[in-house]
């Protein structure tokens, strides 16, 4: 019997970047994430478990590091938009929110998505060995809760898929696509700025 043709369709995507000139941004970025700490030690809870979770981001704030930040961003999340095939002239495509998140040994996120965003994105300004994969799980609430036993793990059965990180790295991924955070398994922070995408 021959093998048959399979057509896969409706992919979900995660588009990796390299960031440019990531390391002289890291340092700046990373030193205006600390000192948002010390400012507001508490912090959020939202997906974060154990972690710091900041308020959100000033980007307007003209000539700072995270104004400088979001303006080079914009380059990415047009590729993005093309990327994907959707429209963008006349279009104003705007970074609605943005925040950072430290976890230090033993934190991670729980699933959740972005409600309201056409796009979101983690940014890895630091991402030491082993501090947790990013994970995406399969829309299909019904394929995730009702399946036969897997004897090869492939595709076309995933009902989770984890990505390794580094320090630099830039994933855009749709807001509703679910996803969370391993564990940092490492003595070192794991340091993150997340941010969402929306058309005003």
């Amino acid at each position: 019997m021959n093998n048959p043709e399979v057509s896969l369709y409706f992919p979900e995507p995660v588009l990796r970047y390299k960031f440019e000139d990531y390391k002289n941004f890291n340092v700046n970025l990373k030193k205006y994430i600390y000192e948002l700490q010390k400012e507001n030690s508490s912090g959020q809870i939202k997906s974060n478990r154990g972690g710091w979770h900041s308020p959100n981001f000033k980007i307007t704030d003209q000539n700072s590091v995270q104004n400088k930040f979001a303006l080079e961003l914009q380059k990415y999340i047009l590729r993005s938009f093309q990327t994907l095939g959707w429209k963008t002239e006349n279009k104003k495509i705007v970074i609605s929110a943005m925040w950072a998140i430290i976890n230090k040994k033993n934190d991670f996120n729980v699933l959740h998505t972005h409600p309201n965003a056409f796009l979101s994105a983690a940014y890895y300004v630091s991402a030491p060995k082993n501090c947790g994969k990013f994970f995406i799980e399969h829309l299909n609430m019904a394929k995730r809760n009702f399946y036969p036993e897997v004897l090869q793990n492939n595709q076309l059965n995933a009902q989770v898929a984890g990505l390794e990180v580094n320090e630099g790295d830039l994933l855009i991924f749709p807001g509703y696509l679910p996803h969370k955070v391993g564990m940092n398994e490492s003595d070192q922070d794991r340091v993150v700025i997340s941010f969402n995408v929306e058309i005003k």
